[in-house]
């Protein structure tokens, strides 16, 4: 089960968990961890199946983590199956400052999990060396408020290392971790969503998962695809994200977005942390309290919103979110980066491009505000359910 984060400061009526193209469900138990097993696109790294028969699931095994955890589980099961893979950053070798990397000093030596100075652009820079030279560097970011200054290097050399050889050499063998997204008190400096500067870097690729499974998955998939990724973790799920997810080696492929709940009359599109946001709209808009009942149409109560997962923010997964909102014929996408130059302007215009004709409404935004993040007034500058549900409100009765 997927906990919804606890410093969202939501309100829930129940829990509910993400059940991959069903319904939402409410549940007090957790799902089975047969569950975690048939996760949609998981394909097991250890033995080339992609979704075992069930003769199989039985002898796979699964263990309650959340997000950091996973992530760790992630590393570890690279350092074992890759002698070339190093990990490395600020404080990496004491566990980091959110734990992912514990114990990993320990079990694989400090010449592989090791310590670097506090310099982003050197960590951008060591890493793509070693990629260069063939091995698997994964880097860690301390928070990505941070990643600025190695902008240049990810940038100009990790995304043209192939292009400017013709082919010939790249870097796909680097990994840039770092922990993303608002937290409820971070304010300017660590609690930013800089996925949107990275949309005209040709050549990286950029992830950001909602849940432990997802994490640990395309991680693994991203320490081993063939291009530079930048993998941004919600630092708000570290802790508060939690399910059963499979001990064993798997990968998620990248490049492709998730329907989480199946609809016809409108589109939610969104990624990371604003998931479990959205998911609170969802059930706002069918079942309003008493105090948002006035404003929530009866006719609309029964709208079939579809909700899906963005996933990889880079290359987006522009073919899924299309079908869909030929479908629906409405589109709303929830972010927490700033509205101006945010990954949802992008999506937006190409959506409006190739569904014009059988759009019903504007394609709407629910973003932070276009000001640094704020210290004490952070809870009212990223997207919350209230703000979702009147989007979606506002679209369906366009």
């Amino acid at each position: 089960m997927i906990k919804s984060p606890k410093l969202a400061r939501i309100p829930h009526r129940n829990v509910l968990s993400i059940r991959s193209n069903r319904r939402w469900q409410s549940t007090s138990a957790e799902p089975p961890p047969a569950e975690a097993l048939r996760a949609p696109g998981l394909q097991w790294a250890d033995d080339g199946l992609s979704g075992p028969p069930n003769i199989a699931l039985a002898e796979r095994e699964t263990r309650k983590m959340n997000l950091y955890q996973a992530v760790r589980d992630a590393m570890s099961i690279a350092l074992t199956k890759d002698d070339t893979a190093v990990v490395f950053g600020e404080d990496v070798a004491f566990g980091g400052v959110f734990r992912c990397t514990m114990g990993l000093a320990e079990e694989f030596g400090r010449e592989r999990v090791f310590n670097t100075p506090l310099t982003e652009q050197g960590i951008a820079g060591f890493g793509i060396g070693l990629a260069s030279m063939g091995h698997t560097a994964i880097a860690e970011i301390q928070f990505a408020d941070y990643i600025y200054p190695a902008f240049d290097q990810l940038v100009n050399e990790a995304a043209k290392h192939r292009f400017r050889s013709g082919g010939q050499f790249g870097v796909g063998g680097l990994t840039i971790r770092c922990p993303t997204m608002s937290v409820g008190h971070g304010g300017l400096y660590h609690s930013q969503s800089p996925e949107g500067f990275f949309l005209g870097a040709a050549g990286l690729k950029l992830v950001i998962p909602r849940s432990p499974v997802q994490a640990k998955g395309l991680l693994l998939a991203s320490i081993r695809d063939p291009n530079p990724v930048i993998f941004m973790e919600p630092k708000i799920l570290y802790r508060s994200a939690v399910e059963q997810v499979p001990i064993g080696d798997f990968e998620i492929p990248l490049g492709k977005a998730e329907t989480l709940v199946n609809g016809s009359d409108l589109t939610l599109l969104t990624w990371g942390t604003p998931v479990y946001h959205c998911e609170t709209a969802i059930h706002m808009l069918r079942s309003p309290p008493e105090s948002l009942a006035k404003h929530i149409p009866q006719s609309i109560r029964s709208a079939k919103v579809e909700l899906i997962d963005l996933r990889t923010i880079l290359p987006w997964d522009v073919e899924t979110i299309a079908e869909s909102v030929e479908r629906t014929g409405r589109l709303v996408i929830v972010h927490e980066a700033s509205r101006t130059g945010g990954v949802g302007s992008e999506i937006a215009a190409e959506i409006q491009k190739r569904c014009f004709l059988k759009l019903h409404a504007p394609v709407k935004r629910v973003t932070a505000w276009d000001t640094p993040v704020p210290m004490q007034y952070e809870k009212f500058y990223i997207p919350d359910p209230l703000r979702i549900v009147d989007a979606i409100v506002g679209t369906l009765t366009y």
